[in-house]
């Protein structure tokens, strides 16, 4: 169609929207309903009808029987098609602007027509009944979000009607979605935190939902596996040393133990040589590289620890196999360790070996630990712990609270500082430099954790030596807390490498993580490739391991992440139901008013406005104002210096 079919004061179809002419050029000068004038091309408009049209808002909606139209088109036949003009006519009786636009509607909508201006027909029968069909629905979720809003606004909600919406709104609260059209109708910005907060205020979740584990994507059930057997394999039999496994008493897998050899000692009681066995859970016997329960594990990376419960790495039956102590000889993968005078450890040798574990908690060895055997082995690991001292090593002590919930309640344990677990600690960093170093001379590729040296003014130990006396986790035990504080977050993040190198912040020159492969991968991946290596078999390449410590380390990130959220989500909601609760806390940053402090008995970090300034490490009694759970905030006030 050229320019000269077009008449100024026609009514066309730009954007399916009604448009009037107003004058021809080069291109078409139009004016719009709501007033503003374009000029378009001829092509993006379609002409409905000559005119004249001399006001858009006069096109009204008309009385016809379209369904009438619809059916005498369709008896016509099978290819029966009409103009604009003639539908027009059909339904209204007349072909004008009002009538030509009212028509073209009914087009537009393609319930019982379809085509152009020029050649229109009519939808098939099965067609009209599923556009219908489909309109009804439409109309009748329109009723629904209608009614919905509704509730909504006065702070109501249907369970079973309201859930379709709702639900949008959870997946927007976990972060399955980024896009929720409730929180948009309400003018609040679409972040998981205001679904999160909408939810709590409807009375659709309470604070005992911890939306973290599924906003991270993490999975949250493992099942057993049928057939785990270890393979047949010659084992040292180890059983008739005392072998002990020393944890807090709800751990679910127990998975390093410790055992004495021979200990020599000088005239002045001191360490001449120390023989020891570290004993660590022998996962690598039934997990192979690259097989089906390996992948598995590297998929979870690690075991997730949260307040309601452990998500393990590997399935349940697995760990009831090779946890160390929980059948009455179990199978391990025993290091062979030499401590001299100085602490310097050598790995002498590493077996798979059979094991007879004794299995105790911090506290009962803490009981006993000025009698034979656990003084002899307080001794190794202290010895061992002045040696990381001397080479620059950390000792950072900030407040650590567990916190459980247990039906429903939520419960806060301070974690008292024994040397019990100093000495764990100790024989576990032991077997990690001694594989690390063994390693190393023999050009094994693990992932090697290393970590720059950060010096700190002369200063290797900034909070309390564990073992002094400690009543709880109040701020008397904590007299340099803020420099334990600002030493801690100064830190680097410990790396993990390919290339064996110094961790700085344990003092030690080389190090891998080696005495947890029931819960953490990367350990299980020093296991497989040591046995390997005991076997003579084809090591995993250094880049294979590379590859490894790119796909996990992803994961335990976001482990970490959720562990940490998780723990604060229900210290808020501890506090949540301890309204106006007191306690005491530990300056250990400021900035003008606003000041950083640490709550010792829940191990939480908050800010607080301060009237005044007050020196670091300065003890004020807060009382809590409010909690935002969804925003993982608390809210306190200063009562008292």
């Amino acid at each position: 169609m050229g320019l000269g079919s077009i008449k100024p004061h026609s009514l066309v179809v730009y954007r399916g929207r009604p448009a009037r002419v107003l004058r021809l050029t080069d291109k078409l000068e139009i004016e719009l309903p709501d007033g503003n004038r374009a000029k378009v091309r001829l092509k993006d408009v379609l002409v409905l009808h000559p005119g004249p049209v001399e006001r858009l808002n006069g096109l009204s909606q008309r009385e016809g029987d379209v369904k009438l139209a619809w059916e005498m088109l369709l008896e016509s036949g099978e290819g029966s098609v009409c103009t604009l003009e003639d539908l027009a006519a059909l339904i209204y009786g007349e072909f004008t602007p009002s009538s030509a636009w009212a028509a073209w509607e009914h087009v537009q909508e393609g319930i019982y027509f379809q085509g152009r201006p020029e050649a229109i027909a009519p939808r098939a029968e099965n067609e009209v009944h599923a556009a219908l069909h489909a309109r009804q629905v439409k109309q009748e979720e329109a009723r629904r979000w209608e009614s919905f809003l509704a509730r909504l606004e006065s702070g109501r909600f249907d369970p079973l009607i309201d859930r379709p919406f709702l639900r949008e709104v959870e997946d927007l609260a976990y972060a399955r979605r980024k896009q929720c059209r409730v929180l948009r109708h309400l003018g609040r910005s679409e972040r998981p935190e205001n679904a999160h907060a909408l939810l709590l205020a409807l009375g659709y979740w309470d604070e005992t939902v911890n939306p973290y584990p599924q906003r991270f994507r993490v999975e949250h059930s493992i099942e057993d596996i049928e057939n785990l057997e270890l393979p047949e394999e010659a084992r040292l039999d180890l059983t008739h040393l005392p072998a002990f496994a020393i944890d807090d008493p709800d751990n679910q897998d127990p998975d390093d133990a410790l055992s004495l050899e021979e200990l020599s000692l000088d005239r002045h009681g001191g360490i001449q040589r120390a023989r020891l066995w570290i004993h660590v859970a022998d996962v690598a016997a039934w997990i192979r590289p690259d097989e089906a329960a390996d992948l598995e594990a590297r998929a979870r990376g690690a075991t997730l620890y949260l307040p309601e419960g452990q998500v393990p790495m590997l399935p349940p039956n697995a760990i009831r196999r090779l946890g160390l102590g929980l059948q009455k000889i179990s199978p391990a993968l025993s290091f062979h360790v030499e401590l001299d005078a100085l602490g310097k450890v050598t790995l002498l040798s590493f077996h798979p070996s059979l094991v007879q574990v004794e299995r105790m908690s911090y506290e009962q060895v803490e009981a006993q630990l000025e009698r034979t055997p656990w003084r002899e082995l307080w001794h190794i690991a202290h010895t061992y712990q002045e040696r990381r001292r001397r080479q620059g090593a950390l000792f950072i002590d900030m407040p650590e609270v567990i916190v459980r919930v247990v039906d429903g309640e939520v419960r806060l344990l301070p974690l008292e500082r024994l040397r019990s677990r100093d000495l764990v600690r100790e024989w576990m960093l032991m077997a990690g430099e001694a594989v690390a170093d063994y390693a190393r001379q023999h050009a094994i590729p693990l992932p090697f954790v290393v970590q720059e040296a950060v010096p700190v003014n002369g200063v290797a130990h900034v909070a309390p030596l564990a073992g002094q006396a400690v009543e709880g986790a109040e701020p008397a035990s904590w007299p340099n807390l803020a420099l334990a504080y600002a030493v801690r977050r100064s830190l680097p993040r410990s790396q993990v490498s390919t290339r064996p190198a110094a961790h700085g912040g344990i003092g030690l020159p080389h190090y891998c993580r080696a005495t947890s492969p029931l819960r953490r991968y990367l350990d299980l991946v020093v296991h497989q490739q040591l046995r390997l290596h005991l076997h003579g078999k084809n090591l995993m390449g250094e880049q294979k391991i590379l590859e490894l410590i790119g796909a996990v380390e992803g994961i335990t990130s976001s482990l970490a992440q959720v562990e940490a959220l998780s723990r604060r989500h229900w210290t808020l909601v501890y506090l949540q139901r301890h309204p106006g609760w007191q306690g005491v806390a530990v300056l250990v940053e400021q900035h003008e008013t606003r000041g950083r402090v640490i709550l010792p008995m829940l191990a939480l970090e908050a800010d607080v406005f301060l009237p005044k300034p007050y020196p670091l490490n300065q003890v004020l009694t807060l009382e809590l104002l409010e909690v935002n759970l969804p925003e993982l905030e608390a809210h306190f006030r200063m009562i008292r210096p």
